[in-house]
């Protein structure tokens, strides 16, 4: 296990400590974002990454959770399924999975990267937890036939999985300098609220279902 996994691990394990030992209510959604770099929030503070910007909005929305960021910077496909055990403890409600980016990067086959992508999938539902699935699109500098292939995996897993999909992560971000860091690859504060903004409606309606079924 690399530092960086065993410390989100430690990680992971005290916020459940402290959400308990604050006396937060049992009925609380206890919500996990499991991603990468997008997710862990890239040279941000941890108030403006992706799973504190998505809790405050729905909290906004009158919804009582809590969203643990489980984004490691780098991970791959491979990595998050050999993490996704200890990195969603027992008890979460509901992950957000965004996942694929780094595949993609690395030129990673799309077919390797669905599978690796199902079988977390797998996982979760085998522990009776609910995934949103964020999908991920190829840069157009590894080709048409890698991009046609890539990009076709979120939605094929989330029509097979019957998953709620919000299908780019990166939509009206990516081609703003202004909402991406100085690399020109990672959303800012800014993008950030961005992103969101454009996925808490379908988020909202994932975490209605959940509290539907908790009901």
């Amino acid at each position: 296990m690399s530092f960086k996994a065993a410390l989100l691990h430690f990680a992971v394990i005290l916020t459940g400590i402290l959400t308990g030992a604050t006396g937060v209510s049992a009925q609380n959604l206890q919500l996990v974002g499991f991603g990468d770099s997008l997710m862990a929030g890239y040279q941000l503070p941890q108030e403006d990454a992706l799973p504190a910007q998505l809790q405050r909005k729905l909290a906004e929305k009158g919804h009582e959770l809590s969203i643990t960021n489980a984004g490691v910077s780098g991970d791959t496909t491979s990595g998050g399924l050999s993490r996704v055990d200890w990195s969603v403890p027992d008890g979460t409600d509901g992950v957000i999975l965004e996942l694929g980016a780094n595949d993609a990067l690395r030129g990673v086959p799309p077919d390797q990267t669905e599978r690796n992508l199902e079988q977390i999938i797998r996982q979760l539902k085998a522990r009776g937890i609910p995934v949103f699935l964020v999908g991920m699109m190829a840069p157009p500098n590894m080709g048409d036939d890698y991009g046609q292939k890539f990009n076709a995996i979120y939605p094929r897993l989330a029509e097979k999985h019957q998953l709620p999909l919000y299908p780019f992560i990166m939509e009206g971000v990516i081609t703003e300098r202004s909402l991406l860091l100085e690399d020109g690859m990672h959303p800012n504060t800014k993008g950030l609220d961005l992103i969101s903004t454009r996925m808490l409606p379908l988020v909202e309606t994932w975490v209605k279902t959940i509290e539907g079924n908790q009901n």
